[in-house]
């Protein structure tokens, strides 16, 4: 067999076998924000067949501050499709088209900060019902895939490459899309028409498996995009890398990824730099970040609380502006 690299298939957009492990997941996330609306927010469902549940979360950044939240665990059977918890995500056309639709209540929260302890947040804010409906539409290629090799007669084979205890994604891929659609806010409706990005993840994972990440999604309209991130695993060791694109350049490799932060209130990431350093051996790119809203999100497992902090984040790449997320994975206990 030829040589083991990253290969992405239009397949990769549809549901993967469950390869059995207890901690199997498959997971797709979508984020968008439309700058005329001051509207945007991410959308995720995590499927964890093999646990019986999947883990459903929407969470809206609205333009008054506020923001929607909504987790929820519900019961899955298997990892036939993408739906729980009021939230359903359809594959219209592999790597081109999809469909999001959430029904169902939000927690309302003036102040944000709040889920830093999500039951008191839960219980002491209001609920209101919400309705997102989205087309997402592809404006870029999806880069990622899994580690693969051709066999004899052609076909793609995987290549488990994996160490354990390191486990959060056996693939992965990224594609900068456009969503289009509406948001009915306790009767309240708003058009969408934003930019975005969604990723897709399967294999084993659990939240607490790297010492933490920086991973930094960005949008700069129609035509320029960024997806940077910044791994260090339990051993010390550095996973990083992305993509970005821009009129004339289709997609060109980040090798490395260097980000520097001033913390906020209650240590939380409000403004950033990083520094990304394309593999084709060009100038250093430098974009700026300034979270606008901050949505502390929190995972318990075996007695590690992880905290995933999601920021908004306005970004300035030499004279573009554009929006997007920087996510940042920590474990506080």
């Amino acid at each position: 067999m030829a040589k083991a690299r990253l290969v992405c298939l239009d397949a990769d957009d549809l549901m993967h076998p469950n390869t059995g492990e207890e901690n199997y997941n498959e997971s797709a996330y979508y984020n968008f924000y439309d700058p005329r609306a001051r509207l945007g927010g991410f959308v995720r469902l995590g499927n964890r067949p093999n646990e019986h549940y999947a883990e459903m979360t929407i969470c809206l950044y609205l333009p008054d501050g506020h923001v929607g939240f909504m987790y929820a665990r519900p019961k899955i059977a298997d990892n036939a499709r993408f739906e729980g918890g009021g939230l359903r995500f359809e594959v219209r056309a592999p790597m081109r088209e999809h469909r999001i639709r959430y029904e169902g209540n939000v927690c309302l929260l003036a102040r944000p900060l709040e889920l830093l302890d999500p039951k008191a947040a839960f219980t002491q804010n209001p609920h209101v019902p919400a309705t997102l409906e989205l087309t997402y539409t592809a404006v870029a290629r999806a880069h990622g895939g899994e580690p693969r090799q051709q066999d004899a007669d052609g076909r793609w084979v995987s290549v488990r490459s994996e160490r354990a205890g390191q486990e959060f994604a056996r693939g992965h891929l990224e594609q900068h899309g456009h969503a289009v659609g509406r948001l009915v806010l306790d009767g309240v409706e708003t058009a969408i028409d934003g930019y975005g990005l969604r990723d897709r993840s399967w294999g084993p994972r659990y939240w607490q498996a790297p010492d933490h990440y920086r991973w930094l999604t960005m949008n700069f309209g129609l035509d320029a995009g960024i997806a940077a991130a910044r791994t260090v695993q339990r051993d010390g060791s550095v996973v990083q890398g992305g993509f970005l694109y821009e009129p004339g350049v289709e997609g060109r490799f980040i090798a490395s990824v260097e980000v520097e932060t001033e913390l906020g209130e209650e240590s939380l990431h409000r403004t950033l730099r990083a520094t990304l350093q394309p593999g084709d051996g060009g100038a250093p790119q430098i974009v700026e970040g300034r979270v606008l809203a901050m949505v502390p999100l929190r995972n318990r497992r075996n007695g590690v609380t992880t905290r995933i902090a999601e920021g908004l984040t306005e970004w300035r790449w030499g004279d573009r502006v554009g929006y997007g997320w920087s996510e940042y994975l920590d474990h506080v206990g």
